[in-house]
């Protein structure tokens, strides 16, 4: 039990050290050095009863943006929300708002990744070359082509622009939506991190950041 009591002692408390723990975490798997922290049975005993994460993950369901992977952490460390290109919807705001106000993470991290699928599929329904049959993936798309058809607006057409601004614009949904995330940011007790992952090097990049973080 003594490594969920370090844990717990160790979390970080506040903006500032929940994004310095993810980017050490990320630069350890980068290099190849992971320290694959509290993966262990003793560990594993210790957060049956409780959880308290020191951040909230929202990313792509990419088979590839394994969270506690990336950032070489371990349980009990992420809360974490995905589905096909972070797309915001009401259960998703549901579930970072319980992670801020129950579980009083400091930190949210919005993720996006190079080469991602849905925005893909964004630009090839703009182009009318969207072959998919599931009604439910042209409504996903739906709700990312606002963004895509802005971008093309101004002559941005790359695959990864476009994801660095569907980030942004994930983040300013989220933070305009959710009337408690805002004033927990406003009150500089969290900070919402938008980032982008590299698949080729598995290095994460902040690209918009709401709070205060240094």
């Amino acid at each position: 039990m003594e490594s969920g009591r370090l844990a717990q002692l160790n979390r970080p408390e506040n903006p500032a050290q929940a994004w310095q723990a993810m980017l050490q975490g990320n630069s350890r798997f980068v290099t190849g050095d992971p320290a694959h922290p509290r993966q262990d049975a003793d560990h594993r005993a210790s957060v049956v009863g409780d959880q308290k994460p020191f951040a909230a993950l929202f990313g792509c369901a990419d088979s590839r943006l394994s969270a506690e992977i990336i950032f070489d952490v371990g349980l009990g460390d992420l809360f974490v929300v995905r589905n096909a290109g972070q797309v915001i919807a009401e259960t998703i705001i549901g579930s970072l708002e319980y992670a801020v106000e129950v579980l009083q993470v400091p930190l949210i991290l919005v993720l996006g990744h190079d080469k991602c699928g849905a925005i893909r599929a964004t630009i090839d329904s703009t182009q009318g070359n969207l072959k998919a049959e599931g009604s439910f993936i042209h409504n996903l798309v739906s709700r990312i082509t606002e963004t895509v058809e802005q971008a093309q607006a101004h002559g941005i057409n790359d695959i990864d622009e476009i994801t660095v601004l569907h980030v942004q614009d994930t983040i300013n949904e989220l933070v305009g939506r959710s009337d408690l995330i805002r004033k927990r940011i406003e009150s500089g007790k969290l900070a919402v991190v938008g980032a982008k992952y590299a698949l080729d090097q598995g290095m994460v990049s902040p690209v918009h950041v709401v709070g205060q973080i240094d």
